[in-house]
């Protein structure tokens, strides 16, 4: 029987955070205040073992497989990056180029190594979210 957890979503978060233990921490915890402040209708989840940001919003009817409400999860293997990945981030039209990757299922990328690299590209991070939340499909 699989093991259960008796937190809720908001719990297992800051639970992930509290247990943390990664050399760009700081990057991490920035990047987290930058996605949530971008709209009140994204929300954060554990999900694929990693931090998770998703829309909450009306919505038209999709097939789940379709990962639609999935707008950013952190991939924080590597301790020299953090990889923020764009389950559908093929469709959105990045000006700013901080997008990256030509991944066959649609995804695309964004690498962070530094507090200054945050503080220089949050702005375009900001814009790429926004571009996402555009694109919903109603």
């Amino acid at each position: 029987m699989p093991k259960t957890s008796r937190l809720n979503p908001e719990e297992l978060v800051a639970d992930y955070f509290n247990k943390l233990n990664h050399p760009l921490k700081e990057v991490v915890e920035t990047l987290r205040k930058i996605i949530l402040s971008v709209d009140p209708e994204i929300a954060e989840q554990i999900k694929w073992n990693s931090p998770a940001y998703y829309y909450t919003g009306e919505m038209k009817p999709f097939d789940p497989k379709e990962y639609k409400r999935d707008i950013i999860v952190f991939n924080l293997h590597k301790k020299e990056h953090i990889l923020l990945v764009f389950p559908t981030g093929a469709r959105i039209s990045d000006p700013s180029g901080l997008l990256e990757g030509n991944f066959t299922d649609g995804r695309k990328v964004a690498k962070f190594v530094s507090p200054e690299e945050v503080s220089r590209r949050g702005e375009d991070l900001k814009t790429v979210i926004r571009l996402w939340l555009s694109g919903v499909e109603k």
